[in-house]
């Protein structure tokens, strides 16, 4: 048996297990159980965002941008998506891509930013 405790259980209490080990900043092993969750439904945003989120904070930025731009795929205009993929360009040095982003999530937000006249 190669199932380990992070893996064990029901996808509910894999996903309060990856929840509970992203609040502890313990990033590698959320990513890790939420892997396998992301594996199983693939059409499911939640545990793809938290995902997305684990790379990010461990600083696996091609990995936060393939799981972000697979979340827009299923719901084009999740803003926190957006909004996370351009702060990922933005520490990959992609400043123009990331402008872009930045401003969809803004938009989706209402937010139009200052109005002129």
């Amino acid at each position: 048996m190669n199932e380990t405790y992070y893996e064990f259980g029901t996808a509910a209490d894999r996903w309060d297990r990856a929840q509970m080990f992203f609040e502890a900043k313990e990033y590698l092993t959320a990513a890790r159980i939420l892997g396998g969750l992301v594996e199983e439904a693939p059409e499911q945003v939640a545990p793809r965002l938290l995902l997305a989120r684990s790379f990010y904070h461990s600083a696996r930025l091609g990995r936060a941008e393939e799981e972000l731009r697979a979340v827009l795929e299923l719901d084009p205009v999740e803003s926190y998506a957006r909004l996370m993929l351009g702060r990922t360009l933005e520490r990959q040095g992609r400043q123009a891509e990331a402008v872009t982003q930045l401003r969809m999530a803004a938009a989706f937000e209402g937010n139009f930013g200052p109005r002129e006249g």
